[in-house]
């Protein structure tokens, strides 16, 4: 069942609005960066088959990125790199992307609801909701927004470092690409702070 915008209403009539909706992508790659989307959706024209971007075929996925962009109030995407990841671990660069996003929205939100139970503090109300992206429309239009907007990075980078095969498994550790780490050792866009990149030999 696709997400619903009930929640969105409810803000609204509680003199919770504007309201975002938060959500990353790639935590748990080998490589490249974790993605971050803040979405205000315009109560008047929501998109239609919002869900969790993980549910959806790539090409639903990228229609629904083109009516997200065309139709929300407000869109922000930020992101933390492999770098930062490294620096400052996972979890602490994934609530970095998320307030990079919200700071970036044209239209500062009075309410923010969070994909997942570890929001980072915004400066404004905040509900942490599990499985909110297949839930809440707004959570939905910034997981779409979050993975397609990934994808695309990654595709890129594929082109830059093609022995990895980026654009294929956008960084996870299938078996080609823990091949290709082996093979090549990590390149500058790896997490090596990551167990199966640590520490591996590399030219």
């Amino acid at each position: 069942m696709p997400a619903d915008f009930n929640r969105e209403t409810n803000a609204i009539a509680n003199g919770l609005w504007p309201l975002a909706g938060i959500d990353e992508v790639g935590r748990g790659p080998l490589a490249g960066p974790v993605v971050a989307a803040a979405v205000i959706l315009d109560p008047a024209r929501v998109p239609h088959g919002l869900d969790d971007s993980k549910k959806l075929p790539a090409p639903v996925r990228e229609e629904l990125f083109g009516e997200i962009m065309e139709r929300a109030l407000a869109v922000s995407v930020a992101s933390a790199t492999a770098a930062e990841i490294d620096r400052i671990n996972i979890r602490q660069a994934t609530l970095l992307a998320m307030r990079r996003a919200v700071a970036g929205l044209p239209l500062a939100p009075l309410h923010v609801l969070v994909d997942g139970n570890d929001p980072p503090q915004f400066g404004c109300g905040c509900e942490a909701i599990i499985q909110g992206d297949g839930a809440v429309a707004s959570i939905a239009a910034a997981s779409i927004v979050a993975k397609v907007t990934r994808d695309r990075m990654m595709a890129r980078l594929c082109r830059r470092y093609p022995a990895y095969g980026f654009s294929g498994h956008v960084g996870y550790a299938t078996p080609q690409h823990r091949r290709a780490i082996a093979e090549h050792g990590p390149c500058p866009e790896h997490r090596y702070s990551f167990a199966p990149v640590k520490g591996v030999w590399f030219r």
